[in-house]
């Protein structure tokens, strides 16, 4: 009986080890990539790298929320006296 315990076991987690190695495998592959695959990753950290100036920013009390826009009236074709279609 023991020992069917312990072989009923050892099928159960080669079917439990074998998808984990699988996707631990997969996961280290996409967050090391080989050098052959990944191509040349040094070459970027050997530019010089370019310091931004910063802009003075207005205080927000100058600036205003949004631009003020006149107020545009469309003239419509349409009678005033003609009722909704649907009301």
């Amino acid at each position: 009986m023991a020992i069917g315990i312990v072989v009923g076991f050892m099928r159960f987690a080669i079917y439990l080890i074998l998808p984990i190695v699988i996707l631990g495998g997969i996961f280290l592959l996409y967050k090391y990539p080989p050098s052959f695959l990944g191509g040349r990753r040094g070459a970027s950290h050997s530019r010089t790298h370019v310091t931004q100036t910063r802009t003075t920013a207005k205080p927000k009390r100058d600036r205003p929320r949004s631009k003020t826009v006149p107020f545009r009236v469309i003239e419509g074709g349409k009678d005033d006296d003609d009722m909704p279609k649907y009301h």
